[in-house]
This record gives structure tokens, sequence and C-alpha cells, in this order.
């Protein structure tokens, strides 16, 4: 069949759309009166937090909402013809064919057992009928556009030879290959790096524009919607709240939930001392727990009552004088929205005090055979941390950034006892433990340094109670004379990571992610840590959840003096939360400072690109653009000189090829400001700042 003729007006309208999934007790209303419309060659952004309903949007869109779920009111039009009136056979040749959709795990659409060429070829083969030397002349030219290295040897490559980004770039060469009209992306780059993700994103406006498709871009991440998309609509619990031109919602926004969003986010200009964030109180309503009236009236600062909870349907209103710009608030037009923001308490600074941990020279190397398949042979040395040396303080929080692979979770390992030093050493409070596993440590190193995981499932037994777990941690801790003693000490716990004591009753299953956070953060502190580990503590968390997390997380250390090494890749976060930041690539520091410092230049050319891959929500800041070609090596076969070397942009800068041969040594700058690079003083006084807040 061929394409639908050629249609000039909007390319997908869903109006008033209402879609529920029927359980054996009720109905549970998962989408209600949602409506947006998709104009040719416009990219539209869907925002919201995890619940609120924009992956079922896009199910709907694709008629994939499985046994239980029913559209239930409203419609979705496709090049005008409605999605509901089409037959089977119509809907699958539209689905391949007309609209393609890019989910957010790219193994979970690519078929493992098949090499990536022929999963290419099959697209074109089956929806248009073409011969197989035309369909791997398309399979290479996609392949191409979407700048994969060496096209020919990927094609025959099968999916789990290839890294995260690699397999991104195939799931989305394999969406284009039918050229549709329409692309939908759920939250395509959560899984990647953040320098890997700046290219996908570049990739997916590039050819967005080449090859003129419409797209619908679910995230929860504002700062990509503004670098990808024209228009934007936000979603709350079900409902559209905001919509409009970037422009217009960013700068002019007319929600309150929209302006929460945005408090809660740490752009340029926060400071967790001078401008803490405002976290959004209380928790997103369960879908059969919704308030009468407006679904945000209990967290919002302007609430009226008798007037925003009367059960009656509150419609979307327009914003006078802007672009197709609308509301759903009944009071946005008495909302004063530029008054100033009543600022959350400002803390005091604190200043960091003696040498809890140093590190000296540590290496940790692992052995791994050759031949990882059979074992034998010969065997290969993969170096994870080379001379990692610094100082942490107490009350201090020391970040340490870098993408996967890096070498940070290794560090974390050795730190914790899990693995133990190759060579150098680990001093807590002047006592070496880095040759210690975590089984032959006392059980003061074992409370002193605790770590909070990335992902708060993995991490909590789910047939206890969350009380239980706390108090396991005290008996461990050896904390406390009687059972009695303990129980007082978890509530206090409970307190600390502001959960209510009836918690203590309760089970993971029963907690929402940000509630199972804290709990892990109440264990880590049950034994007074002196060190907490955080490996991207906030990473899984939605953006309102991360706000209240951070700050809980910066108040205990204010309280109990503790020193804490955050983990993340989050540049925004990491520039609003630490006092010093720790760049690694490759096993090795590239460079280390504080804050200020490393974020303005001179800098590492590694972190200067790592600094213009952020995605910032904020219309007034300019980036420079940077954007890094291929990926990261593998530490099993590292090039050769400086780690940085096969990606670096100002390699040219450097003479005679020492970038090429020679690993640079450790400079220090000004103020202990250190730096692993070749680069001399004067071209590092050359380099501009990366992002810049655009004049007034």
């Amino acid at each position: 069949m061929s394409k639908m003729a050629e249609y000039d007006g909007p390319i997908l309208e869903i109006d008033k759309l209402s879609i529920s999934f029927f359980t054996r007790l009720r109905e549970i209303p998962a989408v209600m009166d949602f409506s947006v419309t998709v104009q040719p060659g416009e990219a539209v952004g869907l925002v919201g937090e995890s619940g609120c309903g924009k992956s079922t949007v896009a199910l709907g869109v694709m008629q994939d909402l499985g046994k239980n779920g029913r559209v239930v009111g409203g419609s979705i039009k496709f090049k005008g013809r409605d999605l509901a009136e089409m037959s089977k056979e119509e809907l699958r040749d539209i689905r391949g064919n007309e609209i393609a959709m890019i989910y957010q795990e790219p193994m979970a659409s690519l078929n493992p057992a098949m090499k990536i060429g022929q999963q290419l070829m099959e697209v074109p083969m089956i929806h248009e009928g073409v011969s197989a030397e035309e369909a791997r002349a398309r399979a290479l030219e996609v392949v191409t556009d979407v700048r994969l290295p060496d096209p020919e040897r990927m094609l025959n490559s099968f999916p789990h030879q290839l890294s995260g980004g690699q397999q991104q770039r195939i799931v989305i060469a394999m969406a284009l290959m039918s050229k549709p009209s329409l692309l939908i992306l759920d939250e395509p780059t959560t899984a990647l790096d953040v320098t890997v993700e700046a290219a996908v994103v570049e990739l997916v406006k590039d050819l967005g524009k080449k090859y003129g498709t419409s797209m619908l871009f679910i995230s929860h991440n504002l700062g990509l919607v503004l670098e990808t998309c024209d228009r934007l609509c936000v979603m709350y619990s079900g409902e559209a709240v905001e919509r409009g031109s970037i422009e217009d919602v960013f700068d002019k926004m007319q929600h309150p939930y929209t302006q929460a969003l945005f408090r809660s986010i740490p752009l340029p200009g926060a400071d967790k001392n001078a401008r803490p964030l405002v976290a959004i109180p209380g928790n997103f309503p369960l879908p059969h727990e919704r308030p009468p009236g407006c679904n945000f009236g209990p967290r919002c600062d302007y609430f009226e009552a008798g007037r925003c909870d009367k059960d009656t349907v509150i419609p979307m209103a327009p914003v006078a004088g802007n672009d197709r710009h609308e509301s759903r608030c009944l009071k946005f037009n008495e909302i004063d929205w530029n008054a100033p923001l009543a600022l959350a308490e400002q803390k005091e600074k604190t200043a960091p005090g003696k040498v809890v941990l140093k590190m000296d020279n540590l290496k940790k190397y692992y052995e791994v055979a050759a031949n990882a398949l059979f074992g034998g042979g010969e065997t290969k040395v993969v170096k994870a941390n080379e001379t990692l040396s610094f100082e942490a303080r107490e009350s201090e929080t020391l970040a340490i950034v870098g993408e996967s692979g890096c070498g940070k979770s290794t560090f974390a390992k050795v730190l914790m006892g899990l693995e133990t030093a190759t060579e150098g050493q680990i001093l807590l409070d002047n006592r070496n433990i880095e040759g210690v596993p975590i089984q032959e440590r006392d059980t003061k190193t074992v409370s002193d340094v605790q770590m909070v995981f990335q992902n708060p499932f993995d991490t909590l037994n789910p047939s206890m109670t969350v009380g239980r777990q706390i108090i396991r941690a005290l008996e461990i801790f050896g904390i406390g004379d009687s059972e009695a003693d303990r129980k007082k000490r978890m509530l206090e716990l409970l307190d600390l990571v502001k959960l209510p004591r009836a918690f203590a009753e309760r089970m993971p299953r029963q907690l929402s992610g940000g509630q199972k956070q804290r709990v892990g953060i109440a264990r880590a502190f049950a034994g007074d840590a002196r060190i907490v580990v955080a490996d991207e503590p906030v990473s899984a968390l939605d953006v309102s959840v991360q706000a209240a997390v951070t700050d809980l997380l910066m108040e205990i250390q204010r309280e109990q003096k503790t020193t804490l090494l955050f983990i993340s890749h989050d540049l925004s976060i990491v520039r609003y939360l630490s006092d010093r930041v720790m760049v690694m690539y490759l096993g090795h520091v590239v460079e280390l400072g504080d804050t200020e410092q490393v974020f303005s230049p001179p800098y590492h050319p590694y972190t200067e690109a790592l600094l213009s891959a952020v995605p910032i929500a904020d219309t007034s800041i300019e980036k420079e653009h940077i954007v890094l070609e291929g990926d990261i090596p593998s530490a099993m076969n590292p090039p050769p000189g400086c780690p940085f070397q096969t990606r670096c942009r100002w390699k040219s800068e450097v003479p005679g090829g020492l970038c090429d041969t020679e690993v640079p040594p450790v400079r220090t700058l000004e103020g202990d400001h250190q730096i692993k690079c070749h680069l001399n003083d004067e071209t590092l006084a050359k380099m501009r700042p990366v992002i810049k807040i655009a004049a007034e």
C-alpha cells in the first residue's frame, strides 16, 4: 500500500482524549480530556513526571493499550483520519510505515539473535515490498545518517556487540527506514550518558529537518525539550495543564504546577545555601484517589477552598495575546506571575573540617581472560582506576563526575571494601582500609562508610517492613542497648528523613520511589556514618522529588557533619550541591578543583565537552556547542597517551604528537586546581566559558 495521499492539515490531532484501564475492582482513569495537535514538521514536547499519563498517550496513538486499556472518550486523528475507525490491516500498515516509535530501552526493540543489517532491511521489505539489494542500500544510508562509525561493520554486527549509544542510534535508524510522517520518542535518552545524549538529540533534530518528520517527544527533562521542540504540553495527573510555544511556557508560564516544577530544578544561579531549591509539597495523587476539582489543588500555593475543589471539570482556557497558549487553572488571570519568589530558608555555609578521607595513588586493576567466553589463553588487564589521589574533609560534598565506564563505581567499591585495591592507599581517619575487605572490617569502619544507591527498588528487602529494615541496620552497627532503644532511634531516623512514623509498619511496595530512597538514606545514616557515598541517588526520581531528596541529604549533612561523596553525571545537580568536583575519564582523574574553578574556564577539554552537553531548562542561557565524536573507548583497550585524545578538539594545539604517546602529567593551576592535560598555559587562557547567561 502506498503512503496516504499528500495531506496538508495537522499530522496528529488528539482531541479531548480519555483513556482508562479496567481492573476487576474498578476503572482507573489514566488520561482525561487530553488534547494536543502536531503540525507538519513540528516537534511537540510532552512533559510530566512519572505516572502522569504521557506514555499512555503515546500507546493510545499507537493503538496499543493492551487487554485492559480502552479509549473511553475523545478521538485520535492521524492526517485527518480517526484511528479508531481503521481496520487492523490499515493500522498495521500505518504503524510501521507512517508512525514510528522509539522507546527508552534500545535493547527492547532489537532482536538479539539477528544481525543489525537484517533487522533494518526487514522494514522496507515487509512494508514496501522492495528488493533485498535496495533494502540493503537504504539500510547503509540510514546507518550513515545516524553517524555510526564503519557502517558496513555495523550491519554485520549483532546488537550485543554495540554500546548503548550505538544501539539507540540503530533503533532511530530503524524508525527512519520507512521515512515516517510522525516519530514518537518516549524518553529516548534516559539510558545514555550525557555526551552521548547530546549527540543523539542533535541527530534527532537534524534528521527531523532532513526527512521533514513531525515529532512527539516525551520526556521529564525540561532542558531536553527546550533543545529539541517547538511547542510544549505539560501534564499532571492524567491531564494537560498547560500548552503553548516553548518561549511562552518557559518565560510566561501560566500554571502553578509549571511554576513549581521550574522552582525545583537546579538552574544556573541556584545555590544550596543562598538560593535553595523549593520542593513541591505533598505527593502525586494515585489515579483512583484524585481530589475533587483541580488535581494539583492540594499541593498548590494559590489554592482557594470552595473554589478550586468544587467537583466540576476545570477546562483549558486560552491565555490572551500568546501563541495558542492555554492553561487549566481557574485563577491564572489573578496570579501575579512576576512576583518575586518566596525564597526557601537560607542556610549558613558550613566550613569544611579536618581531613576524614585521603586517597593516595590508588590503583585498581582487574585481570580478565582475553577470550572471555571460554576463559584460558592470555589475560588482559583492565585498568579501572589509575593513580587516584584526593582528600575529602568533614562536612564537605565532593562530587565525582564522569560517564559510565570511567571508574567511579569501581572506586566506590574499593572504598566500601567490596573490592580491595591493587596499589596505593586509602586512609580513613588516618587508618589504612584499602586492603581490608568488608567481611573483615570492624563494625565501626562498616558504619563509618555507608552508601546510598541509585535505584531505591533494589536496596530494600521486599518482605520486611521499613521499620524492621532500619532496626536491622542498627543491630549490625551495634547501636542501642535494647530493642526499645533501637525502636526509638528508628523512629527518630524516620523523623530525620521526613517520613511519617506510621511508615515503620509499611512494606516497601507501599512506598513511592522518593519515599524508598528516603528509607535508604535513613539506613545509611543509622550508624552516624562519617562518609556517605551517594551513587546517583536521585537519577531514578522525578524532578520534584529530586529537590526534596537532595535538600534532605544536605540538611542531614549539616547536622551530622558527614562527608558526602556524590557520584553523578548530572552537572546541574553537581553545581548546586558540591563544594569540590573531581572529573574522571577512563580511570584517570582529569580535573579536580572547587566547584567554581571546575565550572569556569580554563577547563580540561573533557570537562568543557561535559558542560556543553548538559541540557539546561532556561531560555536565557547561551551554550557553546561541542558534540563529542565517537563513544568512550573500552577500558580493556584504552588509547595510548592521553586517555581523552581520541575525542579531543584541542589536540591539534599540542605540538609533536605528545597526546598520542604520553599520559599528561597532573598540573596545578592557581588555588589547588588540578588538571591532567598537555595544553600549555597560553592555550588554556584562551578558553571561553561554555555556558553564558545571555545579556538581558
